[in-house]
C-alpha cells in the first residue's frame, strides 16, 4: 500500500509421529488449527482499514495457537501425535513456535546454515547431558522418540523465538525425513545452487529419497531478496 509494503507470511510444518495412532490426521488438525488462530489474530487485523487499537503479543498468539492445536488433537484423535514448527514473518522480523523434532534453519549471506529450533527428542536430550555423542545419536534406535509433541498427555510450553531474517537469505522448515538423511553441507549446497526455491525443494526431496527416504519428507523454503 501507500504507507507500507512489508513482507508477511505464515509457514507451518507438522509431521505426524510414527508409532502414534492416526499421526497423519493429527498433523493435519494441528496445521489447520494453528493457521486459523494466526489468521484470525494477526492477519485479519492487519487487513482492517481502521487504525489498530492494539495487536496482542505475537508470542501470546503463537502460544494460544499451539495450545488450541494440542486441545484439538486430544479431542479429535486420542492417541495421535505430531510435531509442529511454525514461522511468522513481519518484514525482517521472524517469530517461531516449535514442538517436536521438525526443524527451522536460517541460511545467511556468508553461507552459514544455522538450526534455530531445538529437537525435543530423547537422544538430543542425552547429547545435551553428555551421555551420547552426535554421531551415536544419529544411529540410535530411539532417535525418533520425542519427549515433547502435540498430542502428548503432559502439559508443556512451545519454544518461542524472535529472530531477524537474513536479508538476503533463506528460511527453511522441514521434517526429520529431510534433515535426518541429508547432511547440512548437502542441504546448503542444494539451496544455494538452485535457481529458485521451488526447484531447491524438489531437489532436496529427491536427495532425501535417493539417500533412502525412510520417512515422510516435508520442506518449505523461503528466500528473502534485497
Amino acid at each position: 500500500g501507500a504507507k507500507s509494503d512489508l513482507p508477511f507470511g505464515i509457514f507451518i510444518v507438522a509431521d505426524g509421529m510414527g508409532g502414534h495412532l492416526h499421526g497423519e490426521i493429527a498433523s493435519g488438525i494441528a496445521t489447520r488449527v494453528m493457521a486459523e488462530v494466526l489468521l484470525k489474530k494477526i492477519y485479519f487485523p492487519l487487513l482492517n482499514t481502521k487504525p489498530l487499537e492494539q495487536l496482542n503479543s505475537i508470542q501470546e498468539i503463537m502460544e494460544k495457537g499451539v495450545s488450541e492445536a494440542q486441545s484439538a488433537v486430544h479431542a479429535q484423535v486420542p492417541g495421535g501425535g505430531t510435531t509442529l514448527t511454525v514461522a511468522v514473518l513481519f518484514g525482517e522480523q521472524l517469530i517461531t513456535a516449535h514442538v517436536g523434532d521438525s526443524r527451522a534453519y536460517l541460511i545467511f549471506p556468508d553461507g552459514r546454515l544455522q538450526v534455530i529450533t531445538q529437537d525435543h527428542s530423547l537422544v538430543n536430550r542425552l547429547v545435551e547431558l553428555g551421555q551420547l555423542t552426535k554421531e551415536e545419536a544419529a544411529t540410535h534406535p530411539q532417535r525418533n522418540v520425542l519427549y515433547r509433541a502435540i498430542g502428548q498427555s503432559e502439559p508443556f510450553y512451545p519454544d518461542i523465538n524472535h529472530l531477524t531474517f537474513p536479508n538476503p537469505g533463506y528460511l527453511m522448515l522441514c521434517s526429520d525425513g529431510l534433515w535426518g538423511v541429508i547432511s547440512e553441507a548437502e542441504i546448503l549446497h542444494i539451496i544455494t545452487t538452485s535457481s529458485h526455491p521451488s526447484l531447491a525443494c524438489h531437489a532436496l526431496v529427491n536427495a532425501a529419497n535417493t539417500a533412502g527416504g525412510p520417512d515422510n519428507i516435508s520442506v518449505i523454503l523461503l528466500q528473502y531478496l534485497r
